[in-house]
């Protein structure tokens, strides 16, 4: 089946359903939400902190614009709280966050035969909330877990400093590879000669190194990643 040219779902996290499903945003409303024995929304969750009619999205002169429906537990999009029953425009690359994360969403607009190719790499981590307290001196450049202080690496330090600069946004590939890898010879695209399994490689010793829980980094293939942070810093 094709999907009509107008804007889609990716879920990255949110059960029950597999992080890459897809949910096409073509009807009028969709109706986001807690399913229950007497109601089935369009996107329906089982997480008992989403509301049973969370929010809605509406097709509003081709553009899809979406409704917190006076949710308890809120409805973000790119790390900011929604005022309900007000209306947000969404754009390409958008996160919708719902019930702080128990749920994470990404929007596209690109046509279907393009989003075929941006599903959830298998590296993409559905994470709980990390236990223990972290914080980040980007002046020292070290990580402190739970007390306990790490020092980063040239390459972690300037991945992790791009994506807390874009907390809860999608950051392209172009840009972390521009950002992160400066000194690398360009490609004929301009951008620096690095290869997908050289970033994958670099988010994998992130993991072991400051502990699997501790960032919570979701890639979008072929586009980006997006890290959700609640992480304290400092300058």
């Amino acid at each position: 089946m094709v999907l009509e040219n107008f804007a889609v779902l990716y879920v990255i996290r949110g059960e029950p359903y597999r992080s890459g499903t897809c949910i096409n945003l073509s009807a009028d409303e969709t109706l986001a939400g807690r399913v229950t024995n007497q109601f089935t929304p369009d996107l329906a969750f089982t997480n008992a902190f989403i509301s049973r009619k969370h929010f809605a999205i509406r097709k509003e002169q081709d553009q899809a614009v979406l409704y917190d429906l006076g949710s308890r537990h809120g409805t973000e999009i790119n790390g900011v709280r929604l005022t309900p029953h007000t209306p947000y425009p969404l754009s390409n690359f958008d996160i919708i966050k719902i019930a702080k994360g128990m749920a994470v969403l990404h929007v596209s607009y690109l046509f279907a035969e393009q989003t075929l190719d941006i599903e959830p790499l298998s590296i993409t981590m559905q994470l709980e909330v990390p236990e223990q307290p972290v914080a980040i001196n980007w002046e020292k450049r070290e990580c402190a877990v739970g007390g306990r202080r790490i020092p980063m690496s040239e390459k972690e330090y300037l991945l992790l400093h791009v994506l807390y600069e874009n907390a809860n946004r999608l950051v392209s590939i172009e840009e972390i590879k521009t950002r992160v890898w400066p000194e690398r010879s360009p490609g004929e695209d301009g951008i620096p000669d690095v290869t997908l399994d050289e970033l994958n490689a670099l988010i994998y010793r992130i993991r072991k190194k400051y502990g699997k829980d501790t960032f919570v980094i979701s890639a979008v293939r072929g586009t980006g990643y997006v890290l959700e942070s609640d992480v304290k810093t400092s300058s």
